[in-house]
């Protein structure tokens, strides 16, 4: 008895019915701003998507975030959350586009683009071998944030052709499993060239040296025309963190704009924004506004509808020929200037009102604090509220303060009006360092010192990025005062995490450090109702903070790699820090707001020998 044939597609089967969008799969909404956004690669199951830009997406039903102060500053009108449609109703939501195009079937190892392979429909299989398809591993990007397939072709015949597709044979893909690495990754054609392994293939100018140049590509953008491009391309794996790194900014919601008038005209703004007074005031009349809030009135509405637009209009908004730099400079001067003189005040929390920022000081004074760790003042947050926005992203090298505007890759085919964000709920601990005893302590030579070799550094790779020559590179901030608040930021987040009840990875610091501001705020960081169960807030009451910092700077005396860690003269991605490692000071990625870079445990406890003292060495 003969074997039975393998399976082959029928013909003539009814084809299934033609539908708007086929749906992919699920993720959270947070992940569409953080992890999975615009230009992103998800995989699904044994498929591999690109989410497409932002003017695809069906935001009918998406709801609006509001933070004023944010958005002003990124000049757009407003957030939407990423859209969540019903999954039984809905026939649209986020949409995606197949990336990489270029499969492999595993058993007849033919590796050519996903429509040739004839897959059933909704499933990504070979229909010769009834076999599931691979997606290829291997991208090619460049820094400008172009992204296009891995050009095998033109690898595999390399010296031996130079149109593509002239030889007329069928590629192939071949894992040996010899090794783990690229050498055994084989790829050939049956026209009769040498099989040729993926060794070299991510080395700097292995595209360049072929004559490959970068397309221009932007597939997340539908119907984007190639750009021109001098960058060179570089090979990446499609599950690389190189591929996409998201550009976000973020806000706490304070006082004015977080409480009363100001957050019941929020929903409605946008409405408002071109309408006169009259007009604001018949709305409210029509749709009952005021109904559950009588102690408004329209003439409030009308009011607080004009002092927004008056703040819209005087509010810094991003220049498109300012770039990445100073667009960073107005956010930190903006936001996190209003933010440090709201820590700084008390603001009770009101029994009849739905408050969004709820900041008082501890029960039980701090004079022991003050007088031995020289704390100047401790706030309770007790309910705080943070968005945070996805503004652009980077390929191949992480985004940083002296990128060039070529280096934004855009999330939408024209500019934006709204960007996708989400708001996170919880609570925290500001502490403010003593002014005149932080003064003394940063003009010690040592410290001053140390803070000098890291901003070297810094401003020689800040150099390096910058494209401009006739503009000026941004300088570091790296300085003894931003040094040690860092690190403080890092200890108590260590501590607290062994204390109260929360992970690292879902505290976060909001490190404010200028001329005029010395601070460091620690909190929660969740987008659910377990971001305010206090836990946090409880630390900072004196007797417990007191004990967490004595904790924290004991832990921070002495790393079990020193004294390798203490005496190394430059640390961490690029020589960003010094004594910092995964033994005593950095964080998971998600809770450091700087990359786990510009970091110095002396600066808190000084060096073993005594030779620089560190803000708390006494």
């Amino acid at each position: 008895m003969s074997p039975v044939p393998p399976r082959t597609r029928r013909r003539g089967l009814p084809s299934t019915p033609a539908r708007s969008a086929r749906k992919l799969g699920e993720i959270r909404r947070a992940q569409l701003v953080t992890t999975y956004g615009v230009g992103a690669m998800i995989a699904v199951e044994n498929e591999s998507f690109l989410i497409r830009g932002i003017d695809s997406w069906d935001i009918s039903e998406a709801p609006v975030v509001s933070e004023p102060r944010l958005a002003w500053q990124l000049g757009v009108t407003g957030f939407r959350m990423p859209p969540a449609p019903d999954g039984d109703r809905a026939r649209d939501g986020v949409r995606a586009v197949r990336f990489p195009e270029m499969y492999s079937c595993p058993r007849c190892r033919r590796l050519q683009p996903y429509r040739r392979f004839n897959p059933p429909p909704g499933r990504a299989e070979c229909s010769t071998c009834q076999e599931n398809l691979v997606p290829s591993r291997f991208v090619v990007a460049c820094a400008h944030g172009h992204l296009e397939d891995f050009p095998y072709w033109k690898w595999v015949h390399r010296g031996n052709r130079t149109t593509y597709g002239a030889c007329g044979g069928q590629l192939t893909f071949r894992a040996d499993g010899s090794t783990a690495s690229l050498r055994a990754v084989l790829i050939g054609c049956d026209c009769g060239v040498e099989e040729v392994s993926m060794e070299g293939s991510f080395r700097r100018q292995a595209l360049k040296d072929l004559g490959i140049r970068c397309a221009g590509r932007r597939p997340w953008l539908k119907d984007a025309p190639a750009e021109s491009c001098q960058e060179p391309p570089r090979t990446l794996q499609r599950g690389s963190s190189s591929v996409w790194f998201p550009v976000m900014y973020s806000a706490l919601s304070i006082p004015p704009w977080s409480q009363g008038i100001a957050k019941l005209v929020a929903p409605y703004y946008e409405i408002f924004r071109q309408e006169n007074a009259e007009a604001v005031k018949a709305y409210v009349r029509m749709q009952k506004l005021l109904r559950h809030h009588p102690e408004y009135t329209e003439d409030d509405v009308a009011a607080e509808v004009e002092r927004r637009r008056a703040a819209e209009e005087a509010a810094t908004r991003p220049d498109d020929g300012t770039g990445i730099a100073e667009r960073a400079r107005n956010y930190r001067t903006e936001i996190y200037e209003g933010e440090y003189r709201s820590l700084s005040k008390t603001h009770p929390e009101v029994a009849d009102q739905e408050q969004e920022f709820v900041c008082e000081p501890p029960t039980a004074p701090i004079d022991a604090l003050r007088s031995s760790h020289g704390l100047a003042q401790v706030m309770l947050v007790k309910r705080l509220r943070e968005v945070r926005a996805l503004q652009s992203f980077r390929r191949v090298d992480e985004p940083g303060p002296a990128d060039s505007p070529l280096r934004e890759a855009a999330i939408s085919l024209t500019p934006p009006d709204w960007l996708p964000a989400f708001e996170v709920s919880g609570e925290g601990v500001f502490v403010r360092l003593d002014p005149e005893r932080l003064r003394a302590w940063e003009r010690e030579p040592g410290q001053m010192a140390r803070a000098a070799r890291i901003r070297e550094n810094h401003e020689r790779l800040l150099a390096e990025r910058a494209v401009d020559a006739d503009k000026p590179t941004p300088s570091s901030p790296a300085t003894p005062r931003f040094l040690l608040l860092h690190a403080l930021g890092h200890a108590l987040i260590n501590e607290w995490s062994l204390d109260g009840g929360y992970p690292a990875a879902s505290l976060r610091e909001r490190i404010y450090s200028d001329d005029d501001m010395a601070g460091v705020l620690v909190y929660t960081a969740t987008s659910d109702s377990a971001g305010s169960l206090g836990g946090v807030v409880a630390q900072g009451e004196p007797d417990r903070l007191g004990a967490s910092l004595r904790a924290a700077l004991r832990r921070a005396g002495w790393c079990s790699n020193d004294p390798l860690c203490m005496e190394s003269e430059a640390s961490g991605a690029d020589s960003l820090n010094m004594a910092a490692c995964h033994a005593c000071l950095l964080l998971p990625e998600t809770s450091c707001e700087n990359n786990n870079i510009l970091l110095d445990r002396a600066a808190l406890v000084g060096t073993p020998d005594g030779r620089v003292p560190g803000y708390f060495s006494h």
